[in-house]
């Protein structure tokens, strides 16, 4: 552990409390380099886009070392703090999210995500998810870096979990569960409602974390809401990886090149790596 990896945990803390954290998810070294050159005040990992860089699906595809080995070349490329997608911990048990929470803090993580959904696409009940909660606060204890910020996710809404009614209560039910568990910030995928997004910025203590996309409010309009932190997941990674294809497709069938223009030129993206 290190004072300058404490005092990352402590900035991105301190990012959560005024105004809207803005964080464009990376997929690799390379992808947050660049994320961070467009002035990013920090950089957060998507599972999917992490996984798709090695040629796996998403959805804990990665081993536990696989992961964090993508993890820590990205801490080390940039200077702002990152936060990594650790999905549901690498194993239901508390003691496995402990495993991983122990792992990425040694790669140099500031933060995390973590989920309260399995890869069946069930929800842990909150009891369950409290329990792992409280077995990521104790390792980042252990492993001396209490700053670290737990960003949890609830799918209640991505995965359309009980009665549409119902899912502003659940996600109640289940923030507070999480708040008293140690959990630093509530991620709610799959929810742009402004009206619904507001009653849950009023109705429990945690800042809101929102996932956007084409289609969704602006910034502006979380913020007037009160969200407190915007991310976009793996849609930054699909555009590049949709340009990839494209630009190859038009390559392998027409001869032509349209696709590749108005690209970074080779400078200014090689510059934005360190020798």
């Amino acid at each position: 552990m290190t004072t300058r990896q404490q005092a990352k945990s402590a900035t991105l803390r301190e990012l959560h409390q005024k105004g809207v954290l803005v964080l464009p998810n990376a997929w690799d070294a390379g992808s947050a380099a660049l994320i961070a050159r467009a002035g990013a005040q920090a950089v957060a990992t998507t599972s999917g886009g992490v996984s798709w860089s090695a040629g796996r699906p998403d959805q804990q595809a990665l081993t536990r070392d696989e992961m964090v080995a993508l993890i820590r070349r990205i801490v080390a490329t940039v200077d702002v703090p990152v936060t990594a997608d650790i999905e549901g911990g690498y194993g239901a048990a508390p003691e496995d999210v402990e495993k991983t929470i122990t792992a990425v803090i040694e790669a140099g993580v500031a933060g995390v995500n973590l989920e309260d959904s399995k890869p069946n696409g069930e929800l842990f009940t909150a009891e369950e998810q409290a329990a792992r909660i409280r077995a990521a606060r104790q390792a980042a204890e252990a492993a001396g870096l209490p700053e670290l910020f737990v960003n949890l996710r609830t799918d209640v809404f991505l995965f359309g979990i009980g009665e549409p009614k119902g899912r502003p209560d659940d996600v109640l039910a289940r923030a507070a569960a999480y708040a008293e568990a140690g959990a630093d910030g509530l991620f709610v995928p799959g929810l742009l409602d402004l009206g619904v997004i507001a009653e849950l910025v009023t109705g429990q203590p945690l800042p809101l974390n929102v996932m956007a996309g084409p289609g969704a409010p602006t910034v502006a309009e979380f913020a007037a809401a009160g969200v407190r932190r915007v991310s976009v997941g793996t849609a930054i990674a699909q555009s590049a990886y949709t340009l990839a294809h494209r630009a190859a497709a038009e390559l392998i069938g027409q001869g032509s090149y349209d696709t590749l223009a108005g690209a970074l030129d080779f400078g200014a993206v090689n510059g934005s790596f360190d020798r």
